[in-house]
C-alpha cells in the first residue's frame, strides 16, 4: 500500500509507511519532523475517520514546536496487517491491543514516550487507556469528544441492561453500539442505498454543528427514557440501519457547497478510502466492548486513575460529551487526577478539529507548551 498522495495534504504534511508495528504496516501523516529534539504530539483519530482528519491542525502544531504524527489506526485507511473478517479474534482491536500498537509505534519512531497524546472520538479512550496502563509512556493527555470514565468494573455492562428497555419503548429504539456490533452493519454502510459518499456526507453533517437540532444537554441516567432523548445517530430507531438513519438529514447541494469545513474534494478522500477498506476494521473496535473475556481483562484496571496532566475538548454542539451519562463528571472529578480543564468549543459539533480547527489549535498549543516547554 502506498502513502496518501501528498497533493491531498496541506503543505508541510508528509505521508509515509512504517513496517513492523505489532504485526502492522502503519500509514502515518507527519509534520515538523525536521528536528529530533522536538516534543512528540501523537494524534489518534476516531470512527469513521482517518489520520487525514487531523490535516487542519498538524502544521500549526508543528509551527508551535512539535513533531506531529497522525497514524491510520488498526482497522483503518492505509494501515495494513489487520483482518477485516467478522469472525476472528478481536483482542488486537481491544483497548489493550491498541496500547500495544502504540508502544510499538513509539519504538519505531525512536521515542520512549509521547509528550502530547491526543485522541478524538474512539481515539479518545484509546489515548486514555495508554495513559491509564502505561503512564511512563505518556507525558500529557488530551481527550476529545468522548469523555473517559475509567476502566469498566467486572460484571454486567450498563449498556446491556438497557437494551430490552429501549426495545420496549412506544417508539422502539436501539443503541448504536449494538448495531455496530452486528454482522450486517459493515455492508449496510458500505453498500448504502444512497451511495457511500452520500452516506458519509449525511453522517458527518448529522453529527456536526451544521445540523440545527444538535443542542446537547446532560442526561439524568442510563434509563431508556433518558437515552431516547439522544439523536438517532446514537439511539437509533429499532428497525433502521445507520444508512437509513442519516438519509433524511442529507444536506442540500447548497449547504454542501457552503460547508467550509468539509469540501467535496475532502469528502472524496474518505469515500475512496472506505470504499477500499470497508468499515469492519473500525467496527471491530466497538465489538470488543461486548466480548466477556476482553471486558474481564480491562476490568483488571478498574479503579486506576490517570495521573498525567489531562485536558478535554469537545464541540459545544457535540452530543458525544453527554452520550454516556455521568462520564464527563467522573472523568473530570475522579479518573483524571490532574485535569487541567474542560473546553467546549462554540459553533462546533462532533468533528471539532475539522469544524473549528483554530480553537482546537489554541487549546492544544497552550496546554502542550505548559506540559512540554515546546517553543
Amino acid at each position: 500500500m502506498s502513502p496518501l498522495d501528498v497533493s491531498l495534504l496541506p503543505h508541510g504534511v508528509k505521508a509515509r509507511i512504517v513496517d513492523g508495528i505489532n504485526g502492522l504496516t502503519v500509514h502515518l501523516l507527519e509534520a515538523g519532523c525536521d528536528g529530533a529534539d522536538r516534543p512528540l504530539a501523537l494524534l489518534l483519530h476516531g470512527f469513521p475517520e482517518l489520520a487525514y482528519s487531523w490535516r487542519k491542525i498538524m502544521v500549526p502544531l508543528a509551527d508551535a514546536g512539535f513533531h506531529v504524527v497522525a497514524p491510520d489506526l488498526r482497522g483503518y485507511g492505509r494501515t495494513t496487517g489487520w483482518s477485516d473478517a467478522y469472525d476472528q479474534n478481536l483482542k488486537p482491536f481491544s483497548m489493550l491491543g491498541m496500547v500495544e500498537d502504540f508502544q510499538a509505534l513509539l519504538g519505531a519512531l525512536g521515542r520512549a514516550k509521547v509528550d502530547l497524546l491526543v485522541g478524538h472520538d474512539f481515539g479518545s479512550p484509546v489515548a486514555a487507556w495508554c495513559a491509564l496502563t502505561q503512564p511512563k509512556m505518556v507525558r500529557s493527555l488530551v481527550m476529545m469528544s468522548a469523555p473517559f470514565a475509567g476502566a469498566p468494573m467486572a460484571g454486567t455492562n450498563e449498556r446491556e441492561t438497557v437494551d430490552a428497555a429501549l426495545a420496549a419503548l412506544p417508539r422502539p429504539r436501539k443503541h448504536y453500539h449494538w448495531y455496530y456490533a452486528t454482522r450486517a452493519a459493515n455492508g449496510d454502510m458500505l453498500h448504502a442505498p444512497q451511495g457511500l459518499s452520500a452516506f458519509l456526507r449525511a453522517y458527518f453533517h448529522h453529527k456536526s454543528a451544521d445540523w440545527p437540532e444538535n443542542a446537547p444537554f446532560r442526561l439524568k441516567d442510563w434509563s431508556a427514557g433518558e437515552l431516547a432523548k439522544l439523536p438517532t445517530y446514537y439511539v437509533m430507531d429499532r428497525a433502521q440501519t445507520m444508512a437509513e438513519t442519516v438519509a433524511p438529514h442529507m444536506p442540500s447541494a447548497v449547504d454542501i457547497a457552503r460547508c467550509a469545513w468539509m469540501s467535496e474534494s475532502e469528502m472524496a478522500v474518505y469515500a475512496r478510502e472506505y470504499e477500499r477498506t470497508g468499515f469492519q476494521g473500525g467496527l471491530n473496535m466497538y465489538r470488543t466492548r461486548f466480548e466477556q473475556t476482553l471486558i474481564a481483562e480491562h476490568a483488571a484496571f478498574a479503579g486506576r486513575t490517570i495521573d498525567v496532566p489531562s485536558l478535554f475538548i469537545s464541540g459545544a454542539k457535540d452530543w458525544g460529551t453527554y452520550q454516556a451519562p455521568g462520564s464527563l463528571e467522573r472523568m473530570r472529578d475522579v479518573v483524571c487526577t490532574k485535569m487541567a480543564g474542560v473546553h467546549l468549543v462554540d459553533d462546533a459539533g462532533h468533528w471539532v478539529m475539522q469544524e473549528r480547527p483554530e480553537a482546537v489549535i489554541g487549546h492544544l498549543v497552550r496546554f502542550g507548551r505548559r506540559q512540554t516547554g515546546a517553543a
